[in-house]
């Protein structure tokens, strides 16, 4: 039964999508894939040997701590890989700046609420797929993440070290479970000047990836947004492998994240989710840098 929905939902997006060269002109859109339909973190070792370099042990320490620790990872190298006509990484709260850069620092508490028109839809995706497969399985009540959720950070390096992409591992306390596991790097979409935070999500044979349009708020905080468009530009895609060929689908899915820190010096993101223009899942997450270097 699992075999028969996980090879129709590809059917169903090389139906509605169009075939895609990823080695060619649409390399934009290659981007790690699960050679097993339970994801998990089983993608990292074929991801960077297509880089032909490594994955970092997963190992966080604080670089206070001695000469021998280093700096706990981050998604990105470095908040200036996405400076752009559009983005002056110089402008950002220094706190946002070190999220991004050493993500692994921080712990993350996070409150969800659900549109109570796509909560249906939603409730049947994590029964039939989400939970199975272990991957996007989004909270549908607020008791589903009660006790929390554990982080990981995993670099992963091309030949020359440096960093190509970081894995952001996440795990339900307590029985950790993978709730998301993506890749995390700075991409540009043909023909654009502008770096796009590029996130992508394996899944068995395909891809969820979503292209995030950066900008720095008037505060100095930062937003990322995976608005309306055309294939090609700022959203949301999926991808699929099916015949020995590759299609590719844009949908109409649209994040929008808000990164700032609030009147008591807390660092804070609100963060929607919609479907065309109506919201269908809404998220509030509260980060505090962890002294010891490891997110929790």
């Amino acid at each position: 039964m699992n075999h028969r929905l996980d090879l129709g939902s590809r059917k169903f997006w090389r139906l509605v999508g169009r075939p895609v060269d990823l080695a060619g002109e649409h390399s934009w859109l290659r981007a790690p894939v699960s050679r097993s339909s339970t994801v998990g973190d089983g993608w990292l070792a074929a991801e960077a040997a297509h880089h032909g370099g490594t994955v970092d042990d997963d190992v966080t320490t604080d670089p206070s701590t001695g000469p021998a620790s280093r700096p706990a990872p981050g998604l990105l190298p470095a908040m200036t890989v996405l400076d752009g006509p559009g983005f002056d990484a110089s402008r950002l709260d220094p706190r946002i700046r070190d999220f991004y850069e050493h993500t692994a620092a921080w712990h993350m508490d996070v409150w969800s609420g659900w549109s109570p028109l796509f909560w249906p839809a939603g409730e049947l995706i994590a029964r039939l797929f989400a939970r199975r497969i272990e991957q996007l399985s989004l909270p549908m009540r607020p008791l589903d993440v009660a006790h929390g959720m554990d982080s990981r950070v995993r670099v992963i390096r091309d030949r020359d070290g440096a960093q190509v992409g970081a894995a952001w591992l996440r795990t339900l306390r307590p029985s950790g479970r993978y709730v998301f596991s993506g890749c995390y790097s700075a991409r540009r979409l043909p023909g654009s000047a502008q770096p796009s935070v590029h996130v992508a999500f394996p899944l068995e044979s395909g891809n969820v990836q979503v292209f995030l349009r950066p900008a720095v708020s008037a505060e100095g905080g930062l937003v990322l947004e995976s608005p309306p468009g055309r294939f090609g530009q700022d959203g949301a895609y999926v991808v699929v492998h099916d015949g020995g060929r590759d299609f590719a689908a844009r949908v109409p899915l649209h994040e929008t994240f808000r990164l700032y820190t609030d009147p008591y010096g807390v660092l804070r993101t609100d963060h929607e989710l919609r479907m065309w223009s109506t919201w269908m899942m809404r998220l509030h997450y509260k980060m505090d840098r962890e002294k010891t270097g490891r997110a929790r």
